[in-house]
This record gives C-alpha cells, structure tokens and sequence, in this order.
C-alpha cells in the first residue's frame, strides 16, 4: 500500500487555507487530516518526545480510519545532539511516547532523520548501529542527507537489518544526496523538504522560511515516477510518501498532486486550497468537504 501525508499537521499558518479560518466548535485538526490522507508523520517528537497521554490522544482520534498509520520522528538527542551519550532515562522518555502508537498498530515508521554534517565515518557508523540496535524493536527508516553514504555496501548493511531507507528531494548543495528510488526494507519512505536554495542552509533561517516551496507539477512529475518504481520493488510492502514544505499548507498540495499523479484519477482535497493554490492544484484534486467520524 502506498500512503501519502505530510509532516505535521498542526501549524497556525494553515488556518483559511488547510482548516477553516473560523473552527467550528470540536474541530479537531488531525481528525480532519486524517479524512484525506492515510498517513501523517509526527515532527513534534522530533523536538521533545510525546507523553504517553499525547500518544493515546493521537492513536484514539484516529480509529475512525483503520488503514491510517503515523509516523514519527526520533528525539534530536539521538541524531543530532552526538557529542555525549544518551541515558537510558533518555531512551524511556521518548517511549513513553512512542510505545502505545507501536502496540495500537498504527505505527507506520520510526524515522532515523540525520543532518547533512552526519557523514560515512566509522565513529559515525557505530552511533547509527547504537540507535538502529536500541530502537530495535521499531519499524526503522533513515534518512541521510550526505553523499558520502550513497554506496552499495550501505545499502545493503540497511537490508540486513531490515531499515528502510528515506528517499529524498532537497536543495542539492555539493555532496548533497541525491534523489533517488531505493527500497532496503519492508517500508519504502520517500520525503520531500523543497527547493528553497536560498534558505536552506542560512544560519538564521526561521524553519517556516527553510520548507516555504510549493513544486510545480513538473518537478513532482519524476517522484511520481520513482514512489511507483519503489512500490513494485519485492522487498517494498508499505510505501509512505511525505511533503514535509509545510509552510501555508503546501505539504498538503503537495502530496494531493503527487497522490493523483501515482493513481491517475483527481483526489478530494481541503477546500480551502484551493483559493490559494488552484491554478497548480486543480488538475490533480477536487474539492470535498471531509466526512464526520462516526
């Protein structure tokens, strides 16, 4: 099956676009998200981990949508906060909040995110096993941004373990990583971030200003291509597809066109896209309002 979604779905800037301007009384954003996509990956535990409360919450607003599945993104002190080790007090922090999305069933993915300064060093093979070895017990994707891990040797170490690899598009900068249609585990993952070359590595970009970019159609038109080349892979059993250029809910015109490219029919989409993004959207969504759970 291959889910699409984007990163995140709870963002002010979305209001009158994404969600009505005017909420009506129990609206519910990732209930209304859910009702148009089948996945949705969690950024916020990226920043802090989720209390298990948080992540009850999350998994019961959900269950008016069985095939909906969360992923979700490991605590940056795992990542990209390297220079001492983690404590174990650390470890059950973050699964406290990620055990009950695990054992409702509805975890589609831990992302394993590194920054482009994570290079193929040995020091930096043996935190990657350290963190793939403690969140075992996880369905894993990584995600490199590092030319420096594009090998076969790579890919294949990924399929012996059994993690996905994230397939990225991002501003290409020198030994950037490539796009690219690998699929080394059970999960196929594909991630879009943008194209916003001149804010991508500016020091004091604000993250809006870094995942401000809306794809035309002819730049989405070869993931397309590759998220179908991933799913038709034998290993690939779910693929998930995420649009992580958040900023004024283009993630979510983003994976809608990507989601008709792939199937090749017009998806319902938020209507309030389309007064913003028409033009680019309309050949591929149609507007509907969303069903109320029942």
């Amino acid at each position: 099956m291959i889910r699409y979604g984007p990163a995140g779905w709870s963002y002010k800037d979305w209001a009158g676009i994404v969600y009505p301007a005017r909420k009506p009384r129990g609206f519910d954003e990732l209930q209304y998200i859910a009702e148009y996509f089948s996945a949705v990956e969690i950024n916020s535990t990226f920043y802090r981990p989720a209390t298990e409360k948080t992540a009850r919450s999350w998994v019961a607003r959900v269950e008016h949508r069985p095939d909906f599945r969360f992923t979700a993104k490991l605590f940056q002190r795992f990542t990209h906060q390297r220079r001492s080790a983690w404590t174990a007090d650390e470890v059950r922090e973050v699964r406290a909040g990620m055990d009950p999305i695990l054992e409702s069933g509805r975890m589609g993915a831990l992302l394993l995110q590194f920054p482009w300064s994570f290079r193929r060093t040995d020091e930096n093979r043996e935190w990657l096993d350290d963190v793939a070895t403690t969140f075992g017990d996880f369905p894993l994707v990584l995600e490199v941004r590092h030319e420096s891990w594009n090998t076969p040797a790579f890919f294949a170490a990924l399929a012996d373990r059994g993690i996905g690899f994230v397939n990225i598009d991002q501003p290409l900068f020198g030994d950037s990583i490539a796009p690219s249609a690998h699929a080394t585990s059970r999960l196929g993952y594909v991630r879009v971030h943008g194209r916003n070359y001149q804010d991508w590595f500016r020091d004091k970009a604000e993250p809006h200003e870094r995942y401000d970019y809306l794809y035309p159609a002819r730049e989405l038109e070869p993931w397309a291509g590759r998220v179908a080349e991933i799913a038709e892979q034998p290993a690939a059993e779910d693929v998930y597809v995420v649009t992580n250029n958040h900023y004024r809910g283009k993630a979510v015109t983003n994976a809608l066109m990507l989601q008709s490219m792939v199937e090749g029919k017009k998806v319902p989409a938020p209507p309030g896209i389309f007064p913003e993004y028409g033009e680019v959207v309309e050949p591929y969504a149609e507007p509907r309002e969303p069903e109320a759970p029942s």
